[in-house]
């Protein structure tokens, strides 16, 4: 019988600090292999092992694609790479983006829960947005633990929130406490795997392969969540829906995932984008119409001149509009959409 022996954390923004406070309460001798992953800009070269190496005793390194797995080692996902588990072995793919992020949480969670089952602590610290709430729920589903950091110590609240919101947790702790908590978890064996439809096992699998780089249209991606009218922001790809629990998820046929809330940013972003164009083509056609007519004048055409003066300060008035418009165009943030999915349910 096998204990509770792996260990994956997620964490966004104030996660280096909370990571670090984590880490350096673990005793040298603890064996248990833990894999991380902090949000990074994808363009950054990374020190954050160096970072937990000082902080703590345990060994911490951004791993190579199919590496073994060593017992005691911190596993950190290298900047625009997702980090999965596989077996033994730790693989490090550029594989499709998920709620924005790569490396995503999302993915690392889920490729623990169906490798390990209820042999896997999920610990979810600090962050922005949602990222690791489906993650959690897959790590849930197929009998681990989870735990997150109290919202009220997090410096940002936003992703312990999202997922005591969706899933059952197992302990809501403050970073103090997060460490001897792990080391007294991780002595219990671990139960029997609770049981799942094979269709669910498939989707799963289905989606730890997408994120290792494999095909998601020619593994079939499209019929396995129920088809929507919506299209993927990042590559315009017809995205299927999937739902886990309360949670509602999307994938393109290309393989980018989205939360309902984190699409529903994406597209309000989008909006604004559109607004931003539009502006800027009304802009440009002032700016043409006004030069022409400088050249009429010059050229002695006052007539005509006057005529591309009056279509420029029509389009100037319907830009001045739209600028009055964008600015009133209600900025949904993944958080605040978050809040509104909550006063939904509560009023349900």
């Amino acid at each position: 019988m096998n204990n509770r022996d792996i260990i994956v954390i997620g964490a966004s923004a104030g996660g280096v600090t909370a990571l670090k406070q984590v880490l350096s309460a673990l005793p040298a001798g603890f064996t248990t292999p833990i894999f991380v992953v902090q949000h990074v800009a994808p363009y950054t070269t990374s020190l954050l092992p160096q970072v937990l190496n000082h902080a703590g005793r345990l060994k911490a390194v951004h791993p190579k694609d199919n590496e073994v797995i060593q017992p005691g080692y911190v596993y950190v996902a290298p900047p625009d790479h997702h980090l999965l588990i596989e077996d033994h072995h730790v693989i490090v793919k550029k594989g499709p983006k998920e709620n924005r992020f790569r490396p995503s949480i999302d993915a690392l969670f889920r490729s623990a829960a169906y490798t390990f089952g209820t042999r896997v602590i999920g610990v979810v610290l600090t962050g922005l947005l949602n990222d690791g709430t489906s993650g959690m729920w897959s790590v849930k589903r197929m009998g681990g633990l989870c735990v997150v950091q109290a919202p009220e110590d997090a410096m940002y609240a936003s992703m312990p929130e999202s997922v005591m919101e969706f899933v059952e947790v197992d302990y809501v702790v403050p970073l103090t406490e997060i460490a001897s908590l792990l080391c007294k978890l991780t002595q219990d064996e671990a139960p029997e795997a609770p049981s799942i439809s094979q269709a669910e096992k498939d989707r799963i699998e289905t989606e730890v392969q997408i994120a290792a780089q494999e095909n998601a249209f020619n593994m079939g991606v499209l019929s396995m969540g129920n088809p929507t009218f919506l299209t993927c922001p990042e590559c315009h790809g017809a995205l299927v829906g999937f739902k886990e629990g309360k949670l509602i998820r999307y994938r393109c046929h290309t393989g980018h995932a989205y939360t309902a809330s984190a699409l529903l940013a994406e597209v309000t972003k989008s909006v604004e984008e559109a607004f931003w164009n539009t502006i800027r083509g009304l802009e440009e056609t002032v700016m043409l119409l006004d030069q022409s007519a400088t050249l009429l004048e010059e050229a002695g055409d006052h007539e005509g001149a006057a005529e591309f003066r009056r279509r420029a300060d029509n389009t100037r008035e319907r830009a001045e509009k739209l600028h009055e418009l964008v600015y009133k165009q209600e900025q949904m943030s993944a958080a605040s959409v978050i809040d509104l999915t909550k006063n939904s349910e509560s009023s349900a």
